[in-house]
């Protein structure tokens, strides 16, 4: 039997490292690559479930609306709902769901239909018997009942993320919103939406 000297052990257990590095770094070069944009929209998608469950956890704690119900039962459920959920969010703050990497990648998606042949009318549809006076937003706030509730074109939400049922895509004035339609509250927003 032939003895291995420990010189051809440590030569042996070099050549190994090598080549396991050299592997290590070939399988590093064809990883695939996460595309930016994509991380960006799934981080704003998690963040949207995260607030859509809790959405529904408090909401079902309520009493179910009667199927025949009048606009002041459909107003009490609604301040029901947003209070609970002011509770539960109290600490939130502008940016947590629509993150600053978002408003910059919802910019971006936009751009091209504010900027484009038709992007004159479309932001005059959006903002179509605008409230006219100052409006200050709050996360969490209120949607303001003097203004009424914007439509947002097809082209817009076609070009933004899909959002589940709770949640709905509003603009008010120049700011995009995230809108809790069974809350009737402001759950994000981002200003300079229009920007081109």
């Amino acid at each position: 039997m032939r003895m291995v000297t420990r010189s051809a052990i440590l030569a042996l257990t070099l050549a190994g490292l090598v080549a396991d590095g050299g592997v290590s770094a070939q399988t590093r070069a064809a990883a695939p690559r996460v595309n930016p944009d994509a991380a960006v929209i799934q981080d704003f998608l998690k963040r949207v479930g995260g607030y859509v469950a809790l959405h529904k956890k408090l909401e079902a704690a309520l009493p179910n609306l009667p199927a025949q119900t009048t606009p002041e039962v459909m107003d009490a459920h609604q301040r029901a709902l947003s209070k609970r959920i002011q509770e539960a969010r109290k600490t939130a703050k502008p940016g947590e769901i629509l993150s600053p990497a978002m408003q910059r990648r919802i910019r971006t998606l936009l751009r091209p239909i504010f900027s484009g042949k038709d992007g004159q009318q479309i932001k005059a549809e959006i903002l179509d018997n605008e409230y006219k006076g100052s409006v200050r937003l709050a996360v969490n706030g209120r949607y303001p009942d003097e203004i009424p509730i914007s439509t947002v074109p097809p082209q817009v939400l076609s070009a933004l993320p899909k959002l589940p049922e709770a949640l709905e895509y509003r603009f008010i004035q120049n700011s995009l919103i995230l809108f809790d339609q069974h809350a009737h509250i402001i759950v994000d927003f981002m200003d300079r939406a229009f920007i081109s």
